[in-house]
């Protein structure tokens, strides 16, 4: 059953390095042009994670070119916050960031608690098995919010 989609998204978490870029670029596979999707994090001290980049490879998603911002960068590049229909928190810190941010608009804030992969597990493998299990539990809850992909899956 295929869902309204937003005219526009903002995914946000701690970094915008692991979370949101994954559910950003996800989104953006599912649902094609449809919505406008950007994400942003609470701070912007990393780049984009080496196994964020790889898990996402492994359906498609190429987050490679992905540049890590912040809240604060995301107005000085022209993108206001009150221009997006829903704020999707992958963090608590973001979260209250959104909402912190949000008071002053009415805009819908919706909470997503998607596990951090981040430090967990020893390993290549036991690494990407964490974050596949982000990867999963990003697109259930897309799939779940919005219906299954409008876009064809190769």
């Amino acid at each position: 059953m295929e869902k309204d989609l937003p005219q526009s998204v903002l995914f946000c978490c701690d970094h915008n390095a692991v979370r949101s870029p994954m559910a950003e670029g996800i989104m953006k596979k599912f649902y094609g042009t449809e919505t406008y999707v950007q994400s942003v994090g609470v701070k912007n001290d990393l780049e984009i994670d080496g196994f964020s980049i790889a898990v996402c490879q492994e359906m498609d998603v190429e987050l490679s070119r992905h540049r890590s911002r912040s809240f604060d960068e995301m107005e000085q590049w022209g993108d206001d916050l009150s221009s997006f229909d829903l704020v999707i928190a992958l963090s608590p810190a973001s979260q209250r960031r959104a909402l912190e941010l949000t008071r002053f608009f009415h805009l819908d804030v919706e909470y997503w608690p998607i596990l951090d992969p981040t430090g967990i597990g020893e390993g290549r493998d036991a690494k990407l098995t964490q974050f596949r299990a982000a990867r999963d539990q990003i697109i259930k809850r897309l799939t779940d919010r919005f219906g299954e992909p409008t876009q064809p899956q190769i």
